[in-house]
């Protein structure tokens, strides 16, 4: 699902209460039978390491820490232990398609690389709701396509739900079901502006 608006219409405060970082000062949201709303702190601390999975504009990657060292980090919480961390980030890394560089710092990686880098770390999890704010904001547009083709194979793979909040019109396109947000007013568009591309298998739900 895409979320699109003006600057300013509560994009992102929309994904944060979401991803379980923010109150709404009314109603509920819900992730299956959990009130995401009404849970205590470290519930949400809880659901946040396990369930949901986060990816920015700025990638947010630890400068002093390789690419394999970045993605063991979403593992932490988790209480893996150093070798499992180490095996399931390097799984990550290969299925974004960086099995090579797992050694290299942020600084000599390109900007579409630590993209990817900052996607396996919200995967390495397996969350069932991955959340990404701008995720092709800094990229070039050869770089955007590759970043939303992966994207889009991870989501068909793994059945997880993709919301993605962008400014971008080519990648909104892109989407199966479409959000408008302004003035903090949700309106949803009807209809799919294009159908999702190598459908190989049954889409799963949307969010």
């Amino acid at each position: 699902m895409a979320v699109q608006g003006p600057t300013g219409g509560g994009k992102s405060t929309f994904l944060q209460m979401l991803g379980a970082l923010d109150r709404p000062t009314s109603g509920e949201i819900r992730l299956d039978d959990t009130a995401l709303s009404a849970a205590g702190g470290r519930s949400l601390a809880r659901i946040r390491a396990e369930r949901l999975g986060f990816v920015f504009q700025n990638f947010n990657l630890i400068p002093t820490l390789s690419a394999v060292e970045n993605v063991e980090t979403a593992l932490a919480p988790l209480g893996a232990d150093g070798a499992e961390r180490r095996r399931r980030a390097e799984g990550a890394l290969a299925d974004v398609g960086l099995a090579e560089r797992v050694a290299h710092l942020p600084s000599e990686l390109s900007g579409g690389q630590q993209q990817r880098v900052a996607i396996a770390r919200a995967l390495v999890k397996d969350p069932e709701v991955l959340l990404a704010d701008e995720p092709t904001g800094n990229l070039d547009e050869a770089t955007r396509d590759e970043v939303m083709d992966l994207l889009e194979d991870l989501w068909r793979e793994r059945g997880l739900t993709l919301v993605l909040v962008t400014h971008d019109s080519a990648v909104a396109d892109r989407a199966e079901r479409h959000l408008h947000i302004q003035r903090g007013q949700v309106s949803e568009q009807s209809g799919s502006r294009r159908a999702a591309p190598r459908a190989a298998s049954p889409a799963p739900p949307g969010a």
